[in-house]
């Protein structure tokens, strides 16, 4: 028998949602939408780490695809919710293909996918390599500026690797305020390190730039020294190049030895997504059996409960999280939006009604 309800008793009808929309969002229009607002993107970058210390975010292990044809290559997806005033959901999907470098092509690609948080449909599709560097950046100079309180502030800074990030956290660092006095660079590629420099002096670079033959006279020179390679295990070794207590961005992860992280005192980002994938503070913990070398987290720092030391090296070893992939990719989205250059994608969508 068929229950029929008075109209007293039907619930509400709910209102009808909006048709959703499906935009593109080239890289040119990224790049103009992000470039020269350095101090904007750390304050964002800033507001999702706050986010995430409050559990106002989904963030779940990132997925590695691997090759057996391909060793050297890898994709990865990273899945994240932000919340917050503009709430969103979406994944990044990026790929590091080392031999791209030998072709004359960046090593890593990636698309940024943006979901509604109310109906789940996808509305943005974003080239994200420049996303995914800027936040990168902005996260390494955030780090940077807290974990320097209470320490001298670095003049003298030191970049090993010399690739896209490094330019980025190089961007970020002079767009925020900082002033070296002195600027050191070394790479294993020649042709990389003189291309930096290149770089550093059209960005109107000052500071004497010095190229270093050797990584502990990079080291033992900065008191700032940023790690931006494709190291895929420990190189640094000798903890004793670290005997000065610089500051170290260690941006690209498994560089570092774990006797050096255990001589230091180590902040992440997130711990759980941190220590696994071999990074160095993964083998640090397989080494001790414990997470006792870690003194906490970025937002730790944020937030007051943790001071960093003056009497230690201090490593920043963050992993990466899709959520602040998200704030900057919705940041681009509205910024596109603003001024009226969306692109949409006319019957993205090709079966909106229910029953057809």
């Amino acid at each position: 028998m068929t229950e029929v309800l008075s109209s007293a008793d039907r619930p509400a009808t709910p209102e009808p949602a909006s048709l959703p929309t499906f935009a593109v969002i080239t890289g040119e229009q990224v790049q103009r939408a992000l470039s020269g607002r350095e101090k904007q993107l750390v304050a964002l970058v800033e507001a999702a780490y706050r986010l995430h210390d409050t559990g106002d975010t989904v963030n779940p292990p990132s997925y590695f695809l691997r090759f057996p044809d391909r060793p050297t290559a890898r994709i990865i997806a990273l899945p994240a919710s932000l919340g917050g005033s503009v709430p969103v959901d979406g994944l990044k999907w990026i790929s590091s293909f080392p031999q791209n470098v030998e072709a004359g092509l960046p090593r890593a690609s990636a698309v940024l996918i943006l979901n509604d948080h109310d109906t789940g449909y996808p509305f943005a599709c974003l080239e994200s390599s420049i996303i995914s560097a800027t936040r990168t950046a902005a996260s390494a100079a955030l780090a940077a500026d807290w974990l320097s309180r209470g320490r001298p502030r670095p003049t003298r800074v030191g970049f090993f690797g010399t690739g896209l990030i490094a330019r980025y956290i190089h961007t970020f660092l002079d767009g925020t305020g900082w002033a070296f006095e002195e600027v050191g660079v070394h790479d294993v590629s020649a042709d990389s390190a003189t291309g930096f420099c290149g770089y550093l002096r059209q960005a109107g670079t000052t500071a004497p730039i010095t190229v270093h033959d050797s990584a502990e006279d990079l080291v033992r020179a900065s008191d700032l020294v940023v790690f931006a390679t494709i190291a895929g295990r420990p190189h640094v070794t000798d903890p004793a190049w670290f005997g000065h207590n610089p500051l170290v961005l260690h941006v690209s992860l498994r560089d570092l030895a774990p006797e050096i992280l255990l001589g230091s005192a180590n902040f992440v980002d997130d711990v759980e997504h941190c220590l696994k994938a071999d990074t160095s503070p993964h083998l640090a913990e397989q080494l001790t059996g414990n997470r006792d070398f870690l003194n906490g987290t970025l937002s730790d720092v944020m937030a007051g409960r943790v001071t960093p030391p003056a009497d230690r090296p201090v490593v920043f070893s963050p992993f990466g999280l899709g959520v602040l992939d998200l704030a900057v990719g919705k940041y681009v989205y509205e910024e596109v939006s603003r001024v009226g250059n969306l692109r949409l994608i006319d019957d993205f969508f090709h079966e909106l009604r229910r029953y057809g």
